[in-house]
């Protein structure tokens, strides 16, 4: 008898101890994890990554003020499936030395 209860015991324990675990939910109040989330389809190491590129390029706009023409070159590169951004791709792209502005075609 004291065995099946300690069995019992166990099981339940286990059962209650599974559940307990809060499930991680998709950060719907945080509109730029969210993007993150999507094009990462909810991989951890690939939503850290993420994360970091995008703190790291945010930082470097804020610091070093680049020109417009190249703000605006990056968002379109790294534009993923319209609002979706890719800021590993963003964070390279800003960060290269090498862009030019595009030329602009003569109007006849």
């Amino acid at each position: 008898m004291a065995i099946r209860a300690a069995i019992i015991g166990g099981a339940l324990a286990f059962c209650f101890g599974a559940t307990a675990a809060p499930a991680k939910s998709p950060p719907l109040r945080n509109p730029a994890l969210l993007n993150i989330g999507f094009v990462c389809r909810w991989e951890a190491r690939c939503m850290k990554r993420q994360q970091q590129a995008m703190g790291r390029a945010l930082k470097y706009v804020r610091k070093e003020n680049p020109p417009a023409w190249k703000v605006q070159l990056c968002n379109r590169n790294a534009g993923r499936n319209g609002t979706r951004v890719d800021w590993i791709g963003y964070n390279n792209c800003i960060r290269n030395e090498s862009l030019r502005p595009p030329v602009r075609k003569r109007r006849r």
